[in-house]
């Protein structure tokens, strides 16, 4: 059984889901399926993004329930209800897959959506930890740096009609 799961490639996996919930769109069915696996593409192929394979691997879930819920409330043809029972089917294994590439990437479940520590860092250093020399909002007001002392005065050198002068 471990080596099944080692042996998914989430990528593809998700893109025959995309490829899936696309062909399943024109008819009723529901709609967040076709963008729920346009993010999980996103999220597999962005190796940064771990807060986002995070997120896609706790929504794939979810919408599983869902769509439990949808197929037993709504009318479909057999075909389009066979593909949509597929689609469901294809949500577990794909969920495994992705759970191994978060192992992979050295991250957990735990603290998704930033409900369990994950700070959310925004432009300019403005998180806990500081980054890039930004003064953080936690820390106490640094005092500006200070001015060399003035030198001896230096003497101004007249430049020629129509060349530039440096400041």
């Amino acid at each position: 059984m471990a080596d099944f799961v080692n042996s998914l490639d989430p990528s593809k996996l998700v893109v025959g889901e995309t490829l899936l919930a696309f062909l399943l769109s024109p008819f009723n069915a529901p709609i967040y399926n076709f963008p729920l696996f346009l993010f999980g593409i996103y999220a597999q192929e962005n190796s940064d993004a771990v807060q986002s394979l995070q997120l896609f691997s706790v929504l794939l879930p979810i919408s599983g329930v869902f769509d439990i819920y949808w197929l037993a409330s709504h009318e479909q043809g057999v075909l389009v209800k066979l593909l949509h029972i597929l689609l469901l089917v294809l949500k577990l294994p794909t969920f495994v897959a992705f759970a191994g590439a978060l192992r992979s990437r050295g991250a957990q479940f735990s603290g998704i959506a930033g409900l369990g520590g994950i700070v959310w860092s925004m432009p300019g250093g403005f998180t806990s930890g500081g980054r890039e020399g930004y003064q953080t909002v936690d820390d106490e007001p640094r005092a500006p740096p200070a001015r060399p002392p003035p030198g001896p005065p230096q003497q101004s050198q007249q430049a020629p009609p129509g060349a530039y002068q440096s400041v």
